[in-house]
């Protein structure tokens, strides 16, 4: 699992079948085109290119902009970064996860004891235990104060246009800043003494469509909260995989029929959000809309339905066919059903008809 998923699963905790192909590392665009639902095209190489572009670019010249954008957005009365002075220590990608885990945790606690000195660690790793699942996690950066605070630096190709950008996609980066976040705070918390971990991210982007560097400092505290209470609700994965009839596997080399059956015999919860976060939602929401689920049409309408679970129970408990009528959900669709036919009977009456006649 990487910040991207897990941020995905945060926001819909309650589907087993993503938890469970995310963790087994299974690719789901794969899967999906296997089944007949391929997902929508993804990002273009042109993109990826102008992103990896950008990033290169406010790192560049020892990460002096990156820190100068540090100093403005997330600590303004600290000691400004002078160039040449701050330390950035060279990533070593060598030695497997577990091995650079271990150097960014040395890392970071070597630069939260150099006080006065700003120190920026270009895409560490970090470790997150999700349900018993160990996910590596690897930030964009890292910027640790000159009072040993750490910070989170989320680098995006999408513009800041006169100071903001789009409010959907700072909320995706918000949420995946936040799991890079929880998993500072448990290097954070092994060490002593525990360095402070800053709950605001910068956020770079290019400013006005240029490839000039732009940054906004993001409040995590809500996403902090959501995601963490979210993630701690996430089912294990081998609890989830027991549920698997023996010999199931998700490779896409074996019939659709057999690939069609284990995808199925995990559970899933489909939302319209799904729609932007996983590959596999148009084919589980085909599912649900064969099964005429009320999920399809959103999780707020499917709370207030209560235990109506399908469209064909809402219109029966609407027109009075079944139901109980003291359940609320009931007496506000029968309701509703009854204001609506009166409107309609209202919408037939002849133009010129008096207004008792009307009564």
């Amino acid at each position: 699992m990487d910040a991207r998923s897990l941020a995905a699963l945060a926001v819909n905790p309650g589907c087993g079948r993503r938890a469970l192909l995310d963790g087994a590392g299974v690719h789901k665009g794969q899967v999906a085109a296997k089944l007949g639902a391929p997902a929508v095209a993804g990002q273009s190489q042109f993109a990826i290119v102008r992103g990896h572009a950008f990033e290169a670019r406010v790192k560049g010249d020892g990460g002096a902009e990156l820190l100068r954008l540090a100093h403005e957005r997330l600590d303004p009365t600290a000691p400004a970064p002078v160039a040449g002075e701050a330390r950035v220590p060279v990533p070593s990608t060598g030695g497997g996860a577990q091995a650079r885990v271990a150097r960014t945790s040395l890392a970071l606690r070597e630069a939260a004891l150099a006080r006065g000195a700003w120190t920026l660690l270009d895409h560490p790793m970090l470790a997150l235990d999700v349900a018993g699942t160990p996910a590596f996690l690897e930030p964009d950066a890292v910027v640790v104060h000159p009072d040993g605070r750490w910070s989170v630096v989320e680098i995006k190709s999408f513009p800041m246009v006169d100071g903001s950008a789009e409010p959907s996609k700072v909320g995706a980066a918000a949420r995946q800043a936040a799991v890079y976040l929880l998993a500072l705070e448990q290097v954070a918390a092994r060490l002593a003494p525990a360095p402070g971990v800053s709950r605001f991210a910068l956020l770079v982007c290019p400013k006005d469509f240029s490839n000039l560097p732009a940054a906004a400092a993001v409040d995590l505290r809500k996403q902090v909260s959501v995601t963490r209470r979210q993630l701690s609700r996430l089912t294990r994965v081998e609890d989830i995989a027991r549920q698997l009839p023996p010999g199931a596997t998700f490779d896409v080399e074996q019939d659709r029929e057999a690939l069609h059956a284990a995808v199925e015999a995990v559970p899933a919860a489909y939302a319209p959000e799904c729609l932007s976060a996983c590959e596999l939602a148009f084919h589980c929401r085909g599912r649900a809309r064969e099964a005429g689920a009320v999920t399809a049409l959103g999780r707020s309408l499917r709370g207030e339905l209560g235990g109506l679970t399908t469209v064909a129970d809402v219109l029966a408990a609407a027109s009075g066919r079944c139901g109980d009528p003291s359940d609320p959900a009931v007496a506000a669709l029968r309701r509703a059903s009854a204001l609506r036919a009166e409107a309609l009977g209202a919408a037939t009456v002849p133009v010129g008809t008096t207004e008792a006649a009307r009564c």
